[in-house]
């Protein structure tokens, strides 16, 4: 208790020079909490039998800059993805094209015709930016983009079928990351979910000895995350719109990523396109615009003009509209959709996902070259292969060959490295394995090796 009472009050730090100083630049509340956080801490290890001794005022000044400078920092941070993850939800998924970088700082910093009909002078529809493009990739009638893919499901059951039974296999009530659970959206758009099937096993009959005159709907849902394998059976799009189209109900599939190319090609298990959907005869389809798309968070609607006109005059839609940097982002990707060598060779996903093996270890080597001549004697750097993962959901079976580059700081642990480069001010992330600290060549950026070699030296140094 001693030791509580010799830590300075507030105003005394308040009153130092140093402080004073700080008050000229810095808003003074803002000050001020950094000196309580300060002295906080002090007597909260005092409490705790950490400190034996109060530090210097000028220890404690020195301290409050540093508080100052957490404060001033957005938490919200670029970092290094070298997890292998090309859609890596917690970083953020898809990165934009470059080349949009002029067309979102055109509606960040100028007024522009969001809801504006130019041709008219009056009040228009911000859905008439990206409907034609979507329906000209898509193949639909009529297209609607909202925040993201809950939000899609979540506006089209609730226009097309609240009140009433949707039909859908037991086998796709699947629950994604961020606790995302199909069963759980659809009560919240008001349905009443019907479930046919078994986990593994739905057939056609399924379907139709389960619709009655209270049906509304029948969903299919892309089971994302993971896959059944072994003794299976699933009904097609194709078969169930089939079924729809035999008792007059609209049919909706959830294909959660979308992708508007044949991955296959490119050694990716087979995936129907979206325009494969809708030429199949599915009614609606909904899909994720910042997964396999490569483009923004957002959720797109595409299918029939009837269904859609509905959904854009539900209440729910001014909740999950859109905004104008999205509209822009998604514009600028879907236009370069219209020419796949070029979305194959601007679209950031679509070229980590699509990258050779031989192109990802002489990117590799040239990597491991640059960094031995820059870094210390004390890291050790190499190459070795290993698989990369799609991420956000789609093709979670697929393992894809890559180059990974190992590294080794003399001292220093692989989980401790791991931990220290994490923290830093530009956060180097990867992964642990083998013992060794690994960055994925796949998700490296072009401009991440001056920050790669900076945070390796930082760390060789502090060890």
């Amino acid at each position: 208790m001693t030791l509580l009472k010799q830590v300075p009050k507030v105003d005394r730090l308040l009153g130092r020079p140093e402080i004073s100083e700080l008050l000229i630049t810095e808003p003074r509340p803002v000050v001020v909490a950094a000196v309580r956080m300060v002295l906080d801490r002090v007597r909260r290890r005092i409490r705790d039998g950490l400190l034996p001794a109060i530090p210097s005022e000028s220890e404690l000044v020195a301290q409050v800059r540093e508080e100052l400078a957490v404060m001033n920092t957005s938490s919200l941070r670029r970092v290094v993805n070298g997890t292998g993850v090309v859609i890596h939800t917690n970083l953020g998924r898809s990165l934009l094209p470059v080349e949009l970088r002029d067309a979102l700082c055109n509606a960040a910093f100028n007024p522009v015709n969001l809801e504006f009909d130019l041709e008219k002078g009056e009040r228009g529809s911000r859905n008439t930016h990206l409907e034609p493009l979507i329906c000209e990739l898509t193949g639909a009638e009529a297209a609607l983009v909202v925040n993201n893919n809950a939000a899609a499901v979540l506006l089209a059951l609730a226009s097309l079928a609240a009140g009433r039974e949707v039909v859908v296999s037991r086998g796709e009530l699947v629950e994604i990351g961020g606790s995302f659970r199909v069963p759980e959206v659809m009560k919240q758009s008001g349905v009443i979910l019907h479930e046919v099937g078994t986990t593994n096993r739905t057939h056609p009959a399924d379907y139709r000895n389960a619709i009655t005159c209270e049906t509304a709907l029948l969903l299919k849902v892309h089971p994302s995350n993971f896959a059944v394998t072994g003794f299976t059976a699933a009904v097609s799009p194709a078969e169930l719109a089939s079924i729809g189209g035999e008792f007059s109900l609209p049919v909706m599939a959830d294909v959660g990523s979308g992708n508007l190319i044949n991955f296959d090609r490119f050694g990716l298990p087979p995936e129907p396109t979206i325009k494969e959907y809708i030429q199949g005869g599915v009614d609606v389809v909904t899909f994720s615009g910042d997964k396999l798309l490569g483009g923004p968070q957002a959720g797109i609607i595409a299918g029939k003009k009837c269904y859609i006109d509905i959904m854009k005059k539900h209440p729910l839609l001014r909740a999950l509209r859109v905004d104008k940097f999205t509209i822009a982002a998604l514009d600028g990707v879907l236009r370069l959709y219209r020419d796949e060598r070029q979305a194959l060779a601007k679209v950031p996903t679509l070229k980590m996902l699509t990258i050779s093996t031989e192109e990802l270890a002489r990117r590799g080597g040239l990597f491991v070259r640059r960094l031995r001549r820059i870094l210390p004697a004390t890291v050790t750097v190499a190459t070795r292969k290993g698989f990369s993962q799609v991420g956000g959901g789609a093709f979670p079976t697929a393992q894809l060959p890559t180059t990974l580059v190992s590294f080794t700081v003399d001292g220093i642990s692989p989980h401790q490295l791991e931990e220290r480069l994490r923290k830093l001010a530009m956060p180097v992330v990867g992964f642990v394995r083998s013992d060794l600290f690994l960055l994925d060549i796949r998700t490296i950026q072009e401009d991440d090796l001056p920050h790669i070699a900076d945070a390796f030296q930082a760390v060789a140094v502090s060890r």
